[in-house]
């Protein structure tokens, strides 16, 4: 069920991410899908009332770079750094995956966004049952750019995740024609070679070709672990963002996950070319890998966006915790105030979606997309009240999301799913967890 009839959203403070510091008491008016008026006392028969009293309405938060499939791993993989982590645990946990343990995780991930605010997210399958992907993000309600994941060399890889290129990029374009543009253009699809130490030159090539036949986002990961940066200097005689360059993978329509260890040049040509970056900081932390230079980022002019990553390698898929570690980690290197909490809001909402290539998402204005979070203000270290930005970004968390709109449709109400039975998600999970971690002996 998509976008129908209106609602009211009554008696917030709305900050629309139009300019840095804007903010106002008023209504908001959804219609159809859409932002139809933002103003004080506003009125519609027949509308369904939202009460954002005492809260903050703004813009959905967008994520550049997620793994909802890699949910059951979640606390199962600890203590590993990136390579022996995809090798030892995540690897053949996703080779593992039935299609029904495919459809638990990615209806648990989902979930746990809707839920943390985060209303648009650019996601990485694995190389199997994608279509369980789309079917759990249609039934929820998020606004979905995703792809199976593709691999055709590296060592470590379990068979089954080991595809023949054709083959693997057949199977991608016959699902995004089934997929992309659908749900009223909420669900698109993303093509999404891994990194380039599981991706032949060949299936590089292709993937590219494919992308860009059909207008389809490229999304893939660069420069995560110094490790990995050295494995791929030594096969390519140069780094990551350069070689992925070399092979077609940049410019606008292309995402970046990590980018933690690039030179001078890499960062000139992300610029350059317009190529998105998901920054991660949570799972870079996590995983030891590094702090990405996003001050220098942001200096040089690259576009660059939040995400969680994957819950097995960050545990949460919260970008309250993404705001709060770009906020504050930097600081390290650059001094105190590195990154303003108006940019961090900024790269949560439209700079976001402005990765994802999401027209008319990121902001509160009439004719925008209706994708929206309203914040209770009750939380303790939301008090004192004061700049929005500041209280959300150092003072926010999950706890705080009251109702959250995606497309016109509410998807959370009151803090709770509205879209599916919370308990029977978690219920589904826990035993498809379980099931998975007997078969690989991690229980």
């Amino acid at each position: 069920m998509e976008a129908s009839g209106s609602v009211l959203i009554r008696g917030g403070v709305v900050v629309p991410m139009t300019a840095p510091g804007t903010f106002l008491e008023a209504d908001v008016l959804v219609k159809d899908g859409f932002v139809c008026a933002i103003g004080h006392g506003l009125k519609e028969d027949g509308a369904r009332l939202l009460d954002a009293r005492n809260a903050l309405v703004l813009p959905g938060f967008v994520q550049a770079h997620v793994h909802v499939v890699q949910s059951l791993a979640r606390h199962r993989a600890e203590g590993l750094p990136l390579l022996r982590w995809l090798a030892e645990r995540i690897w053949p946990y996703e080779a593992a995956l039935s299609p029904q343990e495919v459809t638990a995780a990615a209806r648990l991930g989902i979930a746990e966004l809707l839920a943390g605010g985060t209303t648009a997210a650019l996601d990485m399958g694995t190389t199997h049952d994608q279509d369980l992907v789309f079917e759990a993000a249609k039934g929820l309600g998020i606004r979905l750019s995703s792809g199976k994941c593709h691999m055709d060399i590296g060592e470590g890889v379990p068979p089954r995740l080991l595809e023949d290129r054709d083959a693997s990029l057949a199977e991608a374009e016959a699902l995004g024609s089934r997929w992309h543009g659908s749900c009223g253009n909420r669900l698109r699809y993303a093509i999404a070679p891994r990194f380039v130490l599981s991706c032949s030159s060949e299936l590089l090539a292709g993937a590219v070709d494919l992308a860009r036949r059909n207008g389809y986002l490229l999304h893939t990961h660069a420069s995560e672990n110094t490790d990995e940066t050295r494995a791929v200097r030594e096969i390519t005689g140069m780094g990551n963002v350069a070689a992925l360059a070399q092979a077609g993978l940049a410019g606008p329509d292309v995402v970046l996950a990590h980018c933690v260890h690039l030179d001078e040049a890499e960062v000139s040509l992300l610029a350059r070319q317009g190529t998105g970056v998901a920054h991660c900081p949570g799972a870079n932390l996590k995983l030891g890998s590094g702090i990405a230079d996003l001050p220098r980022l942001l200096a040089a002019g690259v576009r660059v966006g939040l995400g969680a990553d994957g819950p097995p390698c960050n545990n949460r898929l919260s970008i309250f915790h993404e705001m709060a570690l770009a906020g504050t980690i930097h600081n390290l290197a650059h001094g105190v105030g590195a990154v303003a909490p108006w940019t961090v809001l900024e790269m949560a909402t439209w700079r976001g979606a402005g990765l994802l290539g999401l027209d008319r998402v990121g902001r509160l204005e009439p004719g925008w997309k209706a994708d929206v979070v309203v914040l209770s203000l009750s939380g303790w270290a939301m008090e004192p009240v004061a700049d929005p930005a500041t209280v959300i970004v150092y003072g926010g968390g999950v706890e705080s999301v009251r109702h959250v709109i995606v497309d016109g449709r509410v998807v959370v109400s009151g803090g709770e799913l509205a879209t599916a039975d919370g308990i029977v998600i978690r219920r589904e999970a826990r035993a498809a967890a379980a099931a998975v971690s007997r078969r690989l002996r991690w229980e």
